[in-house]
């Protein structure tokens, strides 16, 4: 059982990484991909916190880093969602028209569910 909820996971990261790598391309070639925090595109923030708890993910240690760092995405997720449901901010859209912070919210939210499902099933046992 474990072992599915780790092949889950990676599918999760795959999809994530994919997805803000292709913003994080197109920041860099346009300088319009993202949103900002000062200087620093908030894609590449949300690349960088899918890259390390994915290392630590297949790994299999360093849950510390894994869950920081999706801690980190969830709440700049979190805020962009919010701000984007009120009319305050723009988020990047998906090529069906869905706002990525709404995906973005959602995969980090089920990254740290899944993760920790699989580490209270393998500490149950």
């Amino acid at each position: 059982m474990s072992k599915n909820y780790f092949k889950i996971i990676n599918v999760f990261f795959v999809i994530g990484i994919f997805g803000a790598g292709s913003l994080v391309i197109t920041e860099f070639a346009t300088g319009n991909g993202c949103p900002k925090f000062g200087a620093v595109p908030a894609c590449l923030i949300i690349l960088i916190c899918f890259i390390l708890p994915f290392i630590s993910h297949l790994l299999k240690k360093w849950n510390l880093i894994y869950f920081l760092f999706t801690g980190i995405a969830t709440l700049i997720a979190l805020v962009a969602s919010v701000m984007q449901f009120i009319g305050n901010a723009e988020c990047p859209k998906s090529d069906s028209g869905i706002p990525m912070c709404y995906l973005s919210l959602l995969i980090f939210t089920s990254l740290i569910t899944l993760k920790k499902i699989q580490l209270d099933y393998v500490n149950y046992k």
